[in-house]
């Protein structure tokens, strides 16, 4: 039987990861609420597009306000939708169910792996997605 979050398309993100050379990972997201995919050149770069990207969706809505500094805002900038929709080193769908204690909860399937596991929080969806690039990594060198 299949749960209610994977009916729900725009709570996931297709996250392709094309490099992780020395834990800088660089690659694309895509969800279906957007026009174009999203390109991320560092992890950084990575959880503050999707933070906007969630925000600017209204959903999941955040449980808190972020506090800034700034109120600074920046466009977004996307990648064509005709490139391929699969990462050169490891691809994700990330479920984001919900914004809760300033951090994300849901789950993540990594696709070339064929494993799925939940998150409780932003940092331990980068351990799991950590993980899956070193393992994939690993396989290569066999």
């Amino acid at each position: 039987m299949q749960s209610q979050i994977h009916t729900n398309e725009r709570r996931a993100m297709l996250v392709c990861v094309d490099s992780s050379e020395k834990g800088v990972w660089a690659g694309r997201y895509y969800n279906s609420s957007l026009k174009k995919g999203e390109s991320f050149s560092s992890l950084v770069d990575f959880l503050m597009k999707m933070e906007k990207t969630l925000d600017q969706m209204y959903f999941p809505q955040s449980f808190s306000a972020v506090r800034r500094f700034t109120q600074e805002e920046t466009e977004l900038i996307g990648a064509s939708n005709d490139e391929c929709q699969t990462g050169k080193a490891a691809t994700f769908l990330i479920r984001i169910l919900f914004r809760q204690n300033a951090s994300w909860q849901g789950s993540i399937l990594w696709l070339e792996g064929k494993k799925e596991e939940s998150f409780r929080s932003v940092l331990e969806l980068i351990f799991l997605m950590n993980d899956a690039l070193n393992a994939q990594k690993s396989a290569e060198k066999k």
